[in-house]
């Protein structure tokens, strides 16, 4: 469903899609909206359930640079795209601990085209 940087992901169990112009906007001297829009970007949120700690050791890796590239199905084309994005925030819910090891519930996280 997605790679980072070539790597395939575990499914998500939430996959969210935002597309997202961004522009630049003004009124004129009449007082109309002038609206400029720059680039279409994509925001991909993600979520997983009950992941092993390493794959949870993995994703967190594989975002860890400031930008990556991202291999994902894109809706307004339905066709596979690459792009480069750069991450939100991470966060991860533990449920126990185990033998010394912790336990995570769920991971999440965002992923945003540069």
């Amino acid at each position: 469903m997605i790679k980072i940087n070539g790597v395939e992901l575990p499914a998500p169990t939430t996959y969210k899609i935002g597309i997202m112009d961004i522009s630049k906007a003004e009124r004129n001297a009449a007082g109309t909206m002038v609206l400029d829009v720059i680039a279409t970007k994509r925001k991909i949120e993600m979520s997983w359930k009950f992941l092993t700690n390493e794959q949870i050791k993995t994703l967190l890796q594989l975002v860890s640079d400031t930008f990556f590239d991202v291999e994902y199905l894109d809706p307004v084309t339905d066709a596979l795209k690459t792009g480069t994005f750069y991450k939100g925030d991470r966060n991860l819910d533990a449920v126990s601990v185990v033998n010394g090891n912790i336990i995570y519930k769920d991971i999440k996280f965002n992923i945003i085209e540069r």
